[in-house]
This record gives structure tokens, sequence and C-alpha cells, in this order.
């Protein structure tokens, strides 16, 4: 039995991991919060699936790899197979897709929540194994019991808080801090799959192990977590979140209120028909007010 090494660079790799899973969770949470503002369900769904990239893609996925980076296995070489390790990928982002769309779409209830989230638990450790099964050595893998069945539920009670935290997290203090959470939450469910990982290699007819290195996949991986952010930060510009759309709608009745105002006031012009109205003195400055008291208010409720 080979010796398995989790923490080969030391505290560097599972910082770099947890940091990706922290910045997966944390825009994917934003992404959601503007999904829930948006009244379109075009807009709505793609940031959805803009969500789901971030938090499948960087939130799990990349922080997967990060932390394999540091994972080495004494008396063998460790190789990756390309197409396994791409599939691991689209596991992530399409089942968390799944269940954003479940709870995400329509209005969100409980139910949702607890069908979406076992759902996207079960596949996202499906993906951390498939992700282990393109891992190439000089012998083989097996993992033991307890531990794989504990790497399922911790994934199951992740994903169903996290889509809990779509649909209730609200203002930036409460969304880091259910980001904070759900890092550790995947960082835990990752490195127990871990835990329970043995091998056994093979000591006569060694051959090459077939693959590629881990650190093959460092510019791609650096190049999705750029577009990720650059396109989400795009898409929180593009769309009002539900506090600027409260402070819009303020200031359009603070509006409308000043023109019912100039419209009730407005009298006949020199005892003219009733067709000539002119506007009564100091309608026009007390239209101008009540428009400009709107926008204030507007602006003190953002400050607060």
């Amino acid at each position: 039995m080979g010796e398995l090494h989790h923490f080969t660079y030391g505290a560097i790799t599972p910082i770099f991991a947890y940091a990706m899973s922290f910045l997966g969770s944390l825009l994917g949470l934003v992404s959601t919060a503007r999904a829930r503002a948006a009244t379109d369900t075009r807009r709505r769904a793609w940031l959805l699936v803009l969500a789901a990239w971030a938090i499948g893609g960087t939130g799990i996925w990349v922080m997967h790899f990060m932390a394999m980076i540091g994972f080495s296995v004494s008396g063998s070489p460790l190789r990756y197979d390309v197409a396994t390790t791409v599939a691991s990928f689209f596991i992530a982002v399409v089942t968390v897709g799944i269940g954003l769309f479940i709870v995400g779409l329509g209005k969100p209830t409980i139910w949702k929540i607890l069908i979406g989230g076992p759902i996207t638990g079960v596949s996202v450790a499906f993906m951390h194994y498939t992700g282990m099964a393109a891992m190439q050595i000089n012998g083989s893998f097996h993992y033991q019991n307890n531990l794989y069945l504990a790497s399922y539920a911790i994934a199951v009670v992740a994903a169903t808080v996290a889509l809990w935290f779509t649909v209730v997290v609200r203002g930036i203090p409460a969304t880091i801090a259910a980001a904070a959470v759900m890092g550790v939450a995947v960082c835990g469910m990752h490195y127990t799959g871990m835990a329970a990982m043995h091998v056994n290699l093979t000591t006569d007819n060694v051959a090459v192990v077939p693959g590629v290195d881990v650190n093959w996949f460092l510019a791609p991986i650096v190049l999705f977590v750029l577009v990720v952010v650059i396109a989400l930060a795009s898409a929180v510009m593009a769309v009002p979140s539900e506090r600027e759309q409260a402070e819009a709608a303020a200031v359009r009745d603070k509006i409308a209120a000043g023109e019912a105002l100039r419209t009730a006031t407005a009298g006949p012009v020199f005892g003219g028909g009733s067709n000539s109205n002119a506007v009564a003195p100091g309608t026009g400055q007390a239209f101008s007010a009540r428009a400009a008291n709107g926008i204030a208010d507007a602006r003190r409720q953002r400050g607060r």
C-alpha cells in the first residue's frame, strides 16, 4: 500500500482551494441575488446560468483541482486523464445549474429546496469521485466506506444550505458570511472524500503512467476564473439589485405625486374656457421640490 500526501506543498494548496471556493460561492450568491430582482424570465435564466458557472465551476471544480495540486502518491507518478477531468467539470456546472433552476425559477418554496438540495449534493459528490477516477498511477485506488458515505452526506447538506442561501440571503455582510460557510462545506466534503482514499501500488510490470500532470490544468483554471469574474461583474452592473429597484420606485412615486399635484392645482387663464388651463403660481416650484426630495430620499436610503 502506497503512502498518500494531501499537503505536499504545505498549507498553500488548501488555502488557495478555500479561496477559490469562497470566491465562486460569493460570485454565485451575487448573481442569484440579481436573478431574484430580475423581472424578465430570460434575464433571470441567464443570471442563474452564470451562478452555476460560478458555484459549480469556480466554487467546486476549481477548488477541487487547486487542492489536488498538493496531492501526491509516494512510489508512483500521478497523472490525470483529460477527458474524464473535463467531464467532471461539466458534471459540477450542470448539476449545480439544475438545483439553481429548480429553486430560482418561479416562486421559491421549501419543497423546491429540499428536492433540489439532495439532487445537487449527490451530483457534486459524484463529480468529486469522477475527478478522482481521472487519476492514473501504477496501481489502484479504493475508498473506506464510512468516510465515502460521509462525503456524500456533507455534499447533500452543503448543497441544500447553499440553495437556501440563494433564496434568503440579502445584503453584503450576509452574502460574504454565506459564501464563507459554503466554502468551508465544499472543502470539508473534498477532504473527507480524500481521507477515505487508499492506494495499492503495482510492483511488477511497472509501465509508463498515461495522462497529464495536474499542473497542466493551471492555465485553463486561471483563464476560466478570470472569464467568470468578468462576466459576473458585467452582469452585476447591467442588472439592478432589489434595493436599487426599490430606490428607483420611490423616486418614480415622488415624481408621480408631483405630477398629480400640478394637474390638481392647474386653473383657468383670465376667465377663459374650460380648455384654457395654466399652471397656478408656485406649482412648478412645488413639483421640482417634490422630485428633488424623492431623489434625496433615495440617496439617503442608499447611504444607510
